[in-house]
């Protein structure tokens, strides 16, 4: 196999399965050089211990994309925790971490659980037996961006705009330039949102690192951070809930254990996770020096990409039965990157996907896909485009 013969490969699934080019770049090249239009040489890694090797060394590898790229003033920089490194990335991972932990995250558990009943409630008017409803505009969509509502501290009242902008800026169906805007009214909307909350802040994340930070924070580091949790918790658990749903309803015994027996939910969530790894790649790193990886140089500079999507279906690290679901499996996946740059929202994601599938399955005991159901393609953040169902 030859350098640029797969420059995609790492965005590419058949069904809920990476090609099998990405098995064999893995076997066969533990670092992968690929020559992208326009820009220098990109280097994929893919093995399990070679992609947490990568992820956890914030010594050699940067994540600083706008210092790494040189953005003019003029320029937006891209913002959130992904493209930040120490010490700017600790000094505002430290005020968001306290928010993220389980006992904190329990007082949003029922407003969860209400809006996942709601969503249902919704889905039973709409449905029949001969009444398809596509499961991931009325189910998977719109419950990711309810639940940031509800933790950012968004009004009730403006809550429906949230969601519009929310599925614009991921919906690429009507070309870059709206998803862009979409990005703009967003970080717009924020930045007025904070400034409210400054005056008067509320209940929600923004209201209390206002009143514990907010000599620390200015209005667009706060608001670029609120930004950084919609992007890194809409479209990923958007396509986890769809996704999920779909295998679930494809192995009608695992979804009977999720109704009935407790705990069974949270094997089927992690497993899920490992299988699914819908985002495809992590946040690019770039050599801070002159470095070897397997042998292989890679200049100060040089963009290395982690394929998560390889290293949750490695056979080396988790047995032959990678690309089988084991709910169970003992060994920690990454989906939510590694390092310090793992994703903060983890255990709300987790908490998420618990409550809402076995809601949805305990609601519609004979739910079962009514149609084709269409993949994302080239995405990175992989996931379905409709998931008709009935009952």
């Amino acid at each position: 196999m030859s350098e640029n013969e797969f420059p995609l490969v790492q965005f590419m699934r058949e069904g809920f399965d990476p090609v099998d080019e990405l098995g064999r770049i893995r076997a066969e090249h533990p670092v992968f050089p690929m020559e992208i239009p326009g820009s220098q040489t990109v280097y994929l890694v893919t093995r399990w211990e070679d992609v947490r090797a990568v992820l956890g060394d914030h010594e050699r590898f940067s994540n600083d994309f706008a210092g790494v790229i040189g953005l003019g003033s003029n320029q937006e920089d891209p913002g959130g925790l992904g493209f930040r490194d120490p010490p700017e990335h600790t000094r505002l991972r430290k005020f968001l971490t306290p928010e993220f932990t389980m006992r904190r995250l329990r007082r949003l558990e029922p407003r969860i659980e209400a809006m996942v009943e709601e969503a249902l409630d919704r889905i039973e008017a709409k449905g029949a037996e001969n009444m398809p409803v596509d499961l991931f505009e009325e189910f998977a969509l719109p419950i990711p961006s309810l639940v940031v509502c509800e933790l950012l501290g968004v009004p009730y009242e403006e809550r429906s705009g949230f969601v519009k902008i929310s599925k614009d800026r991921f919906d690429f169906t009507a070309g870059p330039e709206a998803s862009l805007q979409a990005i703009n009214d967003a970080m717009a909307y924020l930045t007025e949102l904070v400034a409210r909350e400054r005056q008067n802040p509320g209940e929600g994340l923004l209201g209390q690192l206002l009143r514990d930070h907010g000599d620390e924070l200015d209005d667009r580091t706060l608001a670029s951070m609120a930004d950084g949790l919609l992007t890194g918790g809409h479209d990923t658990s958007t396509s986890m809930l769809a996704l999920g749903t779909l295998w679930l309803l494809q192995n009608p015994e695992h979804a009977a254990k999720v109704r009935e027996v407790d705990g069974y939910v949270n094997d089927v969530v992690e497993e899920l996770l490992r299988y699914m790894t819908v985002v495809q790649v992590a946040f690019p790193r770039f050599a801070r020096d002159d470095l070897e990886l397997h042998g292989v140089p890679i200049k100060k500079g040089e963009l290395v990409l982690c394929s998560l999507t390889g290293a949750n279906r490695d056979p080396a690290a988790l047995g032959e039965d990678a690309d089988e679901i084991r709910p169970g499996r003992d060994v920690s996946h990454l989906a939510f990157g590694h390092g310090i740059h793992r994703c903060i929202g983890a255990p709300l994601a987790q908490m998420e996907m618990r409550i809402a599938f076995r809601a949805l399955l305990r609601r519609f005991p004979t739910l079962r896909v009514a149609g084709e159901v269409p993949f994302r393609e080239l995405a990175i953040v992989y996931g379905v485009k409709e998931l008709p169902v009935a009952w």
